[in-house]
């Protein structure tokens, strides 16, 4: 098998935590996908897998939950045509392995999908050189259980210090210990360890009995020795803040108006009305409002989009991707005009297309698909203040909760949790319950400002796609849009 050139260390810890235990190697590899190859098929893989994760969440000062856990196993695929076949196993043993081989050997026959053998079922994929993004640590074991609890402590006092009006907080702490290997049928052998941590703060805030929230978070590929006391400091900060203007909020004002969306997390908009509109099955298939779009002005001028796996120590970075390709830059939509989609291995096979390092899975019990990484939009030229300067009725959208989006047709909606009124070039007071109504692909021909301050989000990001979950990053510089319609309450 072809070794990638991608961190050795990831490739010895793969073997050592994966194979050596459960008395497998490399011939056992070949030998299983050798079984799936006496059946006519394009391509074969297996994905092995081990995860540790654990939680802890404290309210009121008392730890309400933690949870430890650990999950491996053995995903096996083939692929004939745009048809795959897909058995896993969360049993790691030469007798799982060969019995998931024959298993998807035999679904390809039959031309059925997926099937759950001696414990558990699933796929795997592809890869060439990777990167080294972050370093193949364990974050779990940087700080004891005693440490962790006092960091979610000392993060609840200090939210609580900085205004009276906090009456209650909420915290919480995450990490996970993934290793994945990746085996092809085209002889690739690729591997990665990838540490994960995430920290999040809720508060609430009550004055004259009302009662408002405000949130704030941060994570990334590293350890928790990157939550030192200035980090906490500043997430109390903006989650208190947060809580406290929207005290002061009044009922948002409906109707179509400017939007200026915020820096870093409003990239979520992006996300969701747009990105996914670019992954590759969906324009395949022909179901997205940007199939057939290539070359073709999707955009205002001055747009430029990219899907970028390769930040360091982003959330939603990999050195590799589970199929084992190495993540690229990949620049979607430049100066306004569409470029080109993310691809996973199957899909850029049948769209004639290269392979941009898009193929996630949440588990090894999931079959790959086309999916986002760090997904943003570039600067522009102009500065935020002139922007804002520049309306004269509108709203500045600067955090967003949760949102609705068609692929098929664009067509979103999304609720802010802080945004302003902006009246006479000027911010005048907080809104609430201001929700933004429109069509991912026509808000992109309304961009008329694009600010120079691009942020990505803090860490917390999550992305859901038929079922599967995987860590995303997003981001934008400050976007003035024309026309968007505001679902409001006043």
């Amino acid at each position: 098998m072809k070794l990638i050139e991608a961190p050795f260390a990831a490739l010895d810890t793969a073997r050592n935590v994966l194979l050596t235990p459960y008395g497998l190697s490399e011939p056992d590899l070949q030998r299983a996908l050798s079984e799936i190859f006496r059946h006519r098929v394009d391509y074969a893989d297996l994905y092995f897998q081990y995860v540790r994760s654990e939680s802890w969440s404290l309210e009121e000062g008392i730890v309400k939950s933690g949870s430890f856990g650990i999950e491996q196993g053995v995903g096996v695929r083939a692929v004939t045509g745009d048809k795959q076949a897909f058995a896993y196993s969360d049993e790691i043993n030469i007798e799982a392995l060969m019995n998931a081989a024959k298993a998807t050997r035999t679904i390809a026959t039959a031309g059925a999908g997926r099937i759950k053998v001696a414990g558990a079922m699933h796929t795997a994929h592809d890869q060439k050189q990777a990167h080294k993004l972050y370093a193949p640590i364990d974050p779990l074991a940087s700080l004891d259980s005693t440490a962790k609890v006092a960091m979610l402590e000392k993060l609840e006092k200090m939210a609580r210090q900085i205004d009276p009006r906090i009456t209650q907080v909420m915290a919480g702490l995450a990490s996970e210990y993934d290793v994945v290997l990746v085996a092809r049928s085209d002889g690739v052998l690729a591997a990665d360890v990838r540490p994960l941590v995430r920290i999040s703060l809720t508060v609430i805030a009550e004055q004259n009995g009302r009662r408002e929230q405000g949130f704030a978070g941060g994570g990334g590929r590293y350890d928790y020795a990157r939550f030192d006391d200035a980090y906490l400091q500043n997430m109390a900060k903006e989650a208190v803040a947060q809580a406290l203007t929207n005290l002061d909020s009044r009922s948002a004002p409906a109707g179509e108006m400017t939007v200026v969306l915020g820096p870093g997390w409003p990239g979520v908009l992006l996300h969701e009305a747009i990105g996914h509109g670019l992954e590759g099955d969906f324009n395949r298939k022909g179901s997205s409002a940007f199939a057939g779009k290539i070359g073709q002005r999707v955009a205002a001028k001055g747009i430029t989009i990219v899907d970028d796996g390769t930040i360091a120590d982003r959330r939603g970075s990999l050195n590799i991707d589970d199929e084992g390709n190495p993540t690229h830059c990949t620049t979607l939509i430049e100066d306004g005009v569409l470029k080109g989609y993310m691809q996973d291995t199957l899909n850029a096979r049948l769209m004639k297309a290269g392979v941009t390092g898009n193929g996630r899975r949440e588990s090894f019990a999931h079959l790959p698909m086309p999916r986002m990484t760090n997904t943003y939009m570039l600067n522009g030229n102009r500065d935020p203040k002139e922007i804002i300067a520049s309306v004269q009725n509108g709203i500045y959208a600067v955090n967003f909760g949760g949102g609705q989006v068609d692929i098929t047709n664009g067509k979103f909606t999304f609720s802010t949790t802080e945004a302003y009124r902006i009246e006479n070039g000027k911010i005048t007071y907080p809104v609430k319950g201001a929700t933004l109504i429109g069509n991912g692909p026509d808000a992109l021909t309304r961009v008329s400002m694009i600010g120079n301050d691009m942020a990505l989000d803090g860490g917390v990001g999550t992305c859901g796609k038929d079922g599967q979950s995987v860590p995303v990053g997003l981001g934008q510089p400050t976007l003035r849009i024309d026309g968007l319609t505001v679902g409001g309450t006043g």
